[in-house]
């Protein structure tokens, strides 16, 4: 059975989601004691933002009766990088393991996700990727292609 929990719920995940950032967005070619550090750092600086009202992570999970499975997470960051610091909150980590890749779970977190932020109050999402023509499948309205190459875009809410 699917389903999608606060990180805050599930802190088993942790450990986990940190690698998969950290391998698929962070410094590549580190030392093993660099890699365990910046995974170290990873979890405290989301438990640190437990009760951030503009930070959020969201988990998909597989349930079923002996093994919970994680699926992929998405998150909201007060900030993402610091090319628009004028802009938030922002859209983040969409992630999906490759072995789940093609089944609509990006699509359940994306939804999940908007939620959250529209029952938080918001009105706006903004994102930045480098992906071409994914985010537009979801309602991703483009804004400018920022100084770093990637591209801008906002969710209305």
């Amino acid at each position: 059975m699917l389903k999608i929990y606060n990180i805050q719920e599930k802190p088993e995940f942790l450990e986990e989601i940190a690698i998969l950032t950290q391998k698929e967005w962070g410094q590549q070619n580190l030392s093993e004691e660099q890699f365990k550090e910046k995974i170290y750092k990873k979890i405290l600086k989301i438990k640190a933002n437990y009760n951030n009202p503009n930070y959020c992570k969201l988990i998909l999970i597989d349930e079923n009766d002996k093994l919970s499975t994680l699926i992929g997470f998405i998150s909201i960051f007060e900030h993402d990088g610091d090319e628009r610091l004028d802009l938030s909150p922002w859209y983040a980590t969409m992630y999906v393991k490759k072995k789940f890749r093609g089944m609509n779970y990006s699509k359940l977190l994306h939804n999940a996700i908007l939620k959250v932020a529209k029952d938080r109050g918001f009105s706006r999402l903004y994102l930045k990727t480098d992906l071409n023509n994914y985010y537009e499948k979801f309602g991703a309205i483009f804004i400018e292609i920022l100084n770093n190459g990637e591209k801008l875009y906002y969710f209305n809410l």
